[in-house]
């Protein structure tokens, strides 16, 4: 069975990559919102010039080709390998780094065997990154989902992520039209147009991403509402899926997630409710009822972090990019299961991200508790931390660092 999803996966992603997409990313934590501003494209120092034949890269991944979030890094390492012409034994990969000391083992162990630069693809994997950057002055390190590299002070350490909410958002207007056709064709009313969503853990990154695929699904279908429920894991396949099920049977009619294996497509598919999937097309397992994806490319951040050591320049602190960068993406509209008219509109909404025409956490577009969010930064001292976020009438998420912060639920959404 591991192999048949093996298969499945590296199928998807092999789609994924031919139009641009990727996947997921993993942890952030509850708050992520910064000490200080730092700004996501604070440069560190220089780093001291190599060359391409010389340069050794390590990465350590929180798991394998099997789930969906790694196997997009894996072939964002592949992108920047074949990019700058790197051998398969410049490049060496750990799987299966649990978010513990063995982290820690595992960087230094990367740096010892020579690697210039090492990332690691997980939140947890952060505290003990940044003890080995102490301790190997000379090697870059840098971790996706991080929020600790500008403040911790040290020029070899970089923090990078992407814009996911651009996806996620777009992915939502893809929900929000199958809503809409549902309630047209009868399916369902207005008021049952009720989506569930089966979140990893109640971190700021999670809440981000299923905000945003809320408020796009919100922009096309005003009466949607939605259920979050967690798994309280990245990648369990069994828990997935119990959660899907209990969120159709709570009344869901279409499904979403940011959960690493295919456990909730499988399980709308069974109960044949429209999904939407992430990290990678899902109409694999779910090709009656799987609308789209949100995905991430990472290709761009390892290409742009190892040839800046290659040529010699400044990696910085915080990287986030979007749809303008090819960062983001959603992968290809399952147009037997998706809503007529959804690929013009997804067009649409793709080019006003694109132009920064349409933010995604535009503070007109909700209320929390029925107040605004400048509102509540105003008056109640819980949202104050949030002050350096909100401005010009949106939330900029990833702005002031790399990481995820919009950790608000929305009127709305209601967590279980």
């Amino acid at each position: 069975m591991k192999k048949v999803v093996t298969l499945l996966l590296v199928l998807a992603m092999t789609v994924g990559l031919f139009t641009g997409c990727g996947s997921s990313n993993k942890g952030g934590n509850a708050d992520n919102t910064p000490a200080a501003p730092s700004g996501t494209e604070t440069d560190s120092e220089a780093i001291p010039e190599g060359s391409a034949a010389d340069i050794k890269v390590g990465i350590i991944y929180i798991g394998d080709e099997n789930e969906g979030y790694t196997a997009a890094h894996m072939e964002g390492i592949k992108v920047m390998a074949t990019s700058l012409g790197l051998s398969s034994d410049q490049v060496i990969e750990k799987t299966h780094i649990g978010e513990d000391e063995s982290a820690y083992d595992a960087i230094v162990d990367l740096a010892e065997q020579g690697c210039n630069i090492v990332f690691a693809n997980s939140f947890g994997h952060e505290d003990y990154m940044i003890q080995a950057a102490q301790e190997f002055t000379d090697v870059q390190f840098a971790h996706a989902t991080g929020f600790q590299a500008a403040s911790s002070g040290l020029p070899n350490m970089h923090n990078y992520f992407t814009a996911v909410y651009e996806s996620r958002y777009v992915s939502g207007v893809v929900a929000g039209l199958k809503l809409n056709d549902m309630i047209t064709k009868g399916e369902i009313t207005a008021e049952e147009a009720k989506m569930g969503y089966v979140g990893a853990y109640p971190y700021a990154e999670v809440v981000s991403g299923f905000t945003a695929f809320y408020l796009g699904a919100k922009s096309v279908c005003p009466s949607v509402t939605m259920e979050v429920q967690y798994t309280n894991s990245w990648a369990d396949m069994t828990a997935e899926n119990e959660v899907a099920k209990q969120l159709i049977a709570n009344g869901a009619k279409l499904i979403s997630q940011h959960a690493d294996t295919t456990g909730a497509p499988t399980a709308a598919e069974d109960a044949k409710v429209p999904v939407v999937g992430y990290n990678v097309d899902m109409t694999l397992v779910a090709p009656n009822t799987a609308l789209t994806s949100a995905t991430i490319n990472w290709g761009p951040y390892y290409t742009y972090a190892v040839k800046s050591v290659i040529d010699g320049t400044a990696i910085a602190a915080d990287w986030s990019k979007g749809y303008v960068d090819g960062a983001v993406a959603i992968s290809p509209i399952n147009e037997s299961v998706a809503a007529e008219g959804t690929a013009d509109k997804v067009a649409e909404v793709e080019a006003a991200l694109k132009a920064g025409t349409l933010k995604v956490f535009d503070t007109s577009t909700f209320t929390v508790n029925g107040s605004t969010l400048e509102e509540l930064i105003a008056s109640n001292a819980d949202y104050e931390k949030y002050s350096a976020n909100v401005s010009d009438g949106y939330f900029h998420e990833s702005e002031v660092i790399s990481s995820p912060a919009f950790g608000i639920i929305i009127d709305g959404i209601t967590e279980k």
